[in-house]
C-alpha cells in the first residue's frame, strides 16, 4: 500500500479545509450586516403567519419596514391589537386605536338564484372563468371556483352552493381573499363591531337587466337612499358611508333594510350573542375604500 500516496492526498484536504475555513471566516466579518436588535424583538412579537396580509411579503420584511421605515406597528391583522401594542413598546411609541378589517362577499346568490349558467369546461379556477364569456348570466356575481378559499391561511372562506361564504370566527383579516378575487366582489372594510351591515350585491346593471340574470340581485330602485342618508346609489348600487355608522345611523337604516324589495341590505360577522355589540358609541370610521364593483379588473362574460 502507498503511504505516501493517502498522506498526501489527506494533507491536501487538511490544507484545503483550513483555507475554506479561513476564507469564511473572513467573509463573515468583511460582509456581516448588523441587524437592529429591535427588528428581533418585534419578529418575535410577530405572529409568524407570513400571510402578507400587512403588506409586506412576510413576518421579517415587515419586521425591518417598522424599524427602518417607520411603518406603522399595528399593519397585523393577524396578531390584533396585542400583538401592535408589543410592536408599538418595542419602537417606543404609541398605536392609534383602529378597528379590524374583515372581508365582505358583496354577493349572496348561490346557484339557485343564478340565471343564464352555462356549461363551463375550462380550468376550475375564478381567475380562469373570469376570461372568457357564457361561465354565468351575471357579469359581477361570484363565480364559485374557490379561488378565495385556496388563497386563505386560516381556513376562514369556503365556497356553499356557489358562493364564497365567510367564517368569521376564524378570519383574522389577512387580506388575501380580496386580493385574489378576479370580480373584486370581496372587500376589505372597518368591523366596528362584529356584525356589520353590507350591501350583498355588486351588479351595476339596470333593474331589468338584473332580474335577467338574477333572482335576489339589486335592482338600483333607490329606496335606501330615501329611507337613511347612510346610503347612496351609485351606478345602479346602494354604497353605505363608513363615516355615519353609528347606533343611531343603525336604528334609522332599519326603515332602509325593511323597504328594500330584494332583501340586499344584510348584517355579516360573527353570530350574535347576548349582551354583545350593544348600543354604545364610538368614534367615526376613517374613509374607506368600500369597493363593491369590477372596476379594476378586465374581464369577460
Amino acid at each position: 500500500m502507498d503511504y505516501t500516496t493517502i498522506l498526501m492526498a489527506g494533507g491536501s484536504m487538511l490544507v484545503l479545509a483550513v483555507g475554506a475555513g479561513l476564507m469564511l471566516g473572513w467573509a463573515n466579518r468583511a460582509f456581516h450586516v448588523e441587524v437592529d436588535p429591535r427588528t428581533e424583538a418585534i419578529l418575535a412579537a410577530l405572529p409568524g403567519a407570513n400571510c402578507g396580509g400587512c403588506g409586506y411579503v412576510g413576518c421579517a420584511p415587515y419586521a425591518e419596514a417598522v424599524v427602518t421605515q417607520g411603518a406603522a406597528p399595528d399593519k397585523c391583522p393577524v396578531g390584533g391589537a396585542a400583538c401592535a401594542k408589543a410592536v408599538a413598546a418595542v419602537m417606543g411609541v404609541e398605536v392609534r386605536p383602529s378597528w379590524p378589517f374583515r372581508p365582505i362577499v358583496h354577493c349572496r346568490a348561490t346557484y339557485r338564484e343564478r340565471l343564464g349558467r352555462g356549461d363551463y369546461r375550462g380550468e376550475r379556477t375564478c381567475a380562469a372563468a373570469n376570461l372568457i364569456g357564457g361561465v354565468q348570466g351575471c357579469a359581477y356575481g361570484c363565480l364559485g371556483f374557490g379561488d378565495c378559499d385556496r388563497s386563505c391561511p386560516f381556513d376562514a372562506i369556503h365556497v356553499v352552493d356557489g358562493l364564497a361564504v365567510v367564517d368569521y370566527a376564524k378570519c383574522t383579516g389577512c387580506g388575501n381573499c380580496a386580493r385574489v378575487c378576479p370580480r373584486n366582489i370581496i372587500t376589505m372594510a372597518p368591523f366596528k363591531k362584529s356584525r356589520m351591515l353590507a350591501v350583498g350585491c355588486s351588479n351595476l346593471d339596470f333593474g331589468k337587466d338584473v332580474k335577467a340574470v338574477c333572482t335576489i340581485g339589486c335592482i338600483g330602485c333607490k329606496a335606501c337612499e330615501r329611507a337613511s342618508d347612510m346610503f347612496t346609489v351609485v351606478d345602479n348600487l346602494p354604497r353605505i358611508d363608513y363615516d355615519k355608522y353609528s347606533p343611531a345611523q343603525l336604528r334609522a337604516a332599519e326603515v332602509a333594510i325593511s323597504k328594500c324589495p330584494m332583501k340586499g341590505l344584510i348584517y355579516v360577522g360573527k353570530p350574535p350573542t347576548a349582551g354583545a355589540d350593544g348600543d354604545d358609541e364610538a368614534p367615526d370610521f376613517v374613509a374607506v375604500d368600500f369597493k363593491t364593483t369590477v372596476d379594476d379588473t378586465e374581464w369577460h362574460g
